[in-house]
């Protein structure tokens, strides 16, 4: 698939943050063991979400 690079980046901006509110909300709401397992889940999400744009970026 074709993607212009400028809008797949806007959409990184978009994903990142929403990841970064999420984990602002489990770190209000969570404690435990469970907020370690959604914090890394979280991060896991940004970190492929960033290789794929990179990957996109890179074809």
């Amino acid at each position: 698939m074709e993607f212009h690079p400028g809008a797949l980046r806007r959409k990184l901006k978009w994903a990142l943050a929403a990841y970064a509110i999420l984990g602002v909300l489990a770190a209000l709401t969570l404690d435990g063991s469970l907020l370690h397992a959604v914090l890394l889940f979280l991060g896991a999400l940004a970190v492929r979400s960033w290789i794929v744009v990179r990957r996109e970026e890179l074809e």
